[in-house]
């Protein structure tokens, strides 16, 4: 497997990242997509649902 600089620099900054401001960033988009995940679902549910009344 190469070793890829870029790769390495963006593990340190995220790895960084998470000791300076701890789980907050992580909690946020976690929280933002299970919200999401929920309404796509809610939808792709609700969608089966619908009447055509033709």
């Amino acid at each position: 497997m190469e070793h890829h600089p870029a790769a390495a620099r963006l593990t340190e900054a995220a790895t960084s990242a998470v000791q300076q401001h701890g789980s907050g960033n992580l909690l946020r988009i976690v929280l933002v997509v299970m919200i999401l995940g929920c309404a796509l679902t809610a939808w792709f549910l609700l969608r089966g649902y619908k009447r055509k009344d033709d």
